[in-house]
């Protein structure tokens, strides 16, 4: 079982890895090169192996009509004696029939080299060949080459005395473009000139009745091929004939055959130099650019950088020019939104601190003890208006760091929002508002089911225990908080309203109560509020897929009735 399942989880890495357009590409033009070559040689090596044994075929079939030649016009009857008659009756009683070869010509040679000699001229000389014909003992009785003219007569010029032999790769070269290349391990050809012909293995089985071949090298490395034919007259093995290619014919044409594949070797190497050209420049270039962009954006050369535009591309560049961009503008943003923060800090600390500063400094010039308790307590504020500050710009700074850092699990919003709502009603305020909480709908005939989101169960917290405080603040004493539940079904969500019965929200600020540092309660001291609670509130939501809006709600006569704020959160797939 363990073995399926990593043979499957092997092959969807494979599959997923070869679905890439680009990595096709790039294995289709580097394994279609490696293939043309590779079956370049093979055809070589086929090449070679068939034209050897074109040659037996042909030396074969010469062979076998250059011996019927002989045998038909160029052999005798050795085995038969002629004797007159005429003669044997005028012997005397007791004189016996002496046989004289000069006299008697009836008993001759199995094969007439004065017949083969011509014969050899008209048939050899065309064929490009080295024949041989023994007798029926092996030995030699013509050969092609001594019939040849003395224009004819191959030479092969010896090496200067003292030259030094080639390196042994420079010899492997030449060898390999002279088709001499990995014959090494064919026999060697030895040229035994006037010798018995049985010393070859052809002619002994061609002696026999039998036809033979071998291919074999010569001390130069060259290829030579020997067909041995026996001539046989009457089912009568007269002699043999053997056939031979001179040294080199053979490597010639396979030495031809490998320019001609070294040239169509270049041509589809040049080729394949303009294919990759090609396609480094639709691959190198553009992440070379891409490379240069990411790097000014590290170095700050400009205030805002680039990434160059290549998402026209279906491709692995297209893709990763996209992620670039998207990657360079975010950046940008939340740069852009650490300095705001950070001048936003600086001009919400610099207020207190110049309030403190001036308390300080006034306090040892003050005359009574009413206006030094003044100052004190100014200072007391701005203290603890500091501390709240601090905390709540430290608590906005990490908040994005914990958001994208933390495990998101399943919330019930339901149970979370009755849980927050139980505690804030158990804590004793001045005001004594109440909190209650409502959820339509949650059974719709049957059990009641979990309202699940996905997101950080303390944060949503700190969401809905922001709403209610603001709520509160607002509330009259006495007043009531209501936090509704209810479901979204157009946007696959639910929706947390959180009502009050205050002033409402002028409208001018239904969006900029939710800017960091933002306060506008006219019916608090100033400085009682960071100002950055609703800020974070929307910035919790919104890391979890949601919105937060604010409005108010009205009367039929359009009066305002208090403010109202919705929060949607998608729900958990």
């Amino acid at each position: 079982m363990r073995r399926v399942v990593a043979f499957r989880a092997f092959l969807r890495r494979f599959v997923s890895r070869f679905s890439s357009s680009l990595t096709r590409r790039i294995v289709f033009l580097n394994l279609g090169g490696l293939f043309a070559l590779l079956v370049g040689f093979l055809y070589l090596n086929q090449f070679r192996q068939g034209l050897i044994d074109a040659r037996i075929q042909s030396l074969s079939t010469q062979a076998q009509i250059i011996s019927a030649a002989i045998a038909s016009s160029a052999t005798v009857d050795a085995d038969a004696i002629t004797i007159d008659p005429e003669k044997l009756l005028k012997l005397a009683p007791g004189q016996s029939y002496a046989l004289d070869q000069e006299s008697e010509p009836g008993l001759e040679f199995s094969i007439n080299p004065d017949r083969v000699g011509p014969l050899l001229r008209r048939l050899v000389p065309p064929t490009r060949t080295h024949a041989r014909i023994y007798d029926r003992d092996g030995y030699l009785l013509l050969d092609s080459r001594s019939l040849t003219s003395r224009a004819n007569i191959l030479s092969n010029e010896l090496p200067p005395p003292g030259q030094e032999e080639a390196p042994r790769w420079l010899e492997g070269l030449r060898n390999f473009f002279h088709g001499r290349f990995n014959t090494e391990r064919l026999p060697l050809y030895k040229d035994i000139g006037a010798a018995n012909g049985r010393l070859y293995p052809e002619v002994a089985g061609a002696l026999e009745g039998r036809e033979k071949s071998f291919v074999r090298v010569n001390k130069r490395g060259e290829t030579v091929v020997t067909v041995a034919e026996p001539i046989q007259r009457f089912r009568t093995v007269r002699g043999a004939l053997l056939l031979s290619t001179r040294g080199g014919e053979i490597d010639d044409a396979i030495a031809a055959e490998r320019r001609a594949m070294v040239r169509i070797f270049l041509v589809a190497a040049s080729v394949m130099f303009l294919l990759s050209a090609a396609l480094a420049g639709t691959i190198a270039e553009p992440i070379r650019r891409l490379a240069e962009a990411a790097d000014r954006v590290r170095r700050g050369v400009k205030s805002r950088q680039e990434i160059p535009d290549f998402t026209d591309r279906n491709d692995e560049i297209g893709h990763l020019s996209g992620a670039l961009r998207d990657m360079t503008r975010a950046l940008f943003t939340r740069m852009e939104a650490i300095e705001r923060f950070a001048a936003d800090v600086a001009h919400e600390l610099k207020n207190p601190l110049t309030s403190l500063r001036s308390a300080v400094e006034t306090l040892p010039i003050a005359r009574t003890d009413e206006t030094r308790g003044r100052l004190l307590d100014v200072i007391h504020h701005d203290v603890r208006r500091l501390d709240r500050l601090i905390s709540d710009i430290s608590d906005a700074s990490r908040l994005d760091a914990e958001l994208a850092r933390g495990d998101r699990d399943a919330v019930d919003i339901v149970q979370l929002a009755r849980a927050l709502v139980e505690v804030a009603s158990q804590v004793e305020r001045a005001d004594r508002v109440k909190v209650r909480v409502d959820v339509e709908n949650q059974t719709f005939g049957g059990p009641p089911r979990p309202w699940l989101v996905f997101g950080h169960d303390s944060r949503l917290g700190q969401v809905f225990n922001n709403l209610i405080d603001n709520a509160r603040t607002f509330s009259e004493p006495g007043g009531e908080v209501r936090v509704t539940l209810r479901r979204a079904d157009a946007r696959d969500g639910y929706e947390i309203v959180v009502d009050d019965d205050g002033p409402g929200i002028p409208a001018h600020a239904l969006e900029r109560i939710f800017e960091r540092f933002y306060t506008d309660r006219p019916n608090q001291s100033f400085g009682q509020n960071s100002g950055l609670g609703l800020s974070i509130s929307r910035q919790i939501v919104e890391a979890h897929g949601g919105t937060l809006r604010a409005e108010n709600r009205t009367d039929e006569e359009g009066g305002t009735l208090g403010a109202r704020f919705v929060v949607f959160l998608p729900a958990a797939a």
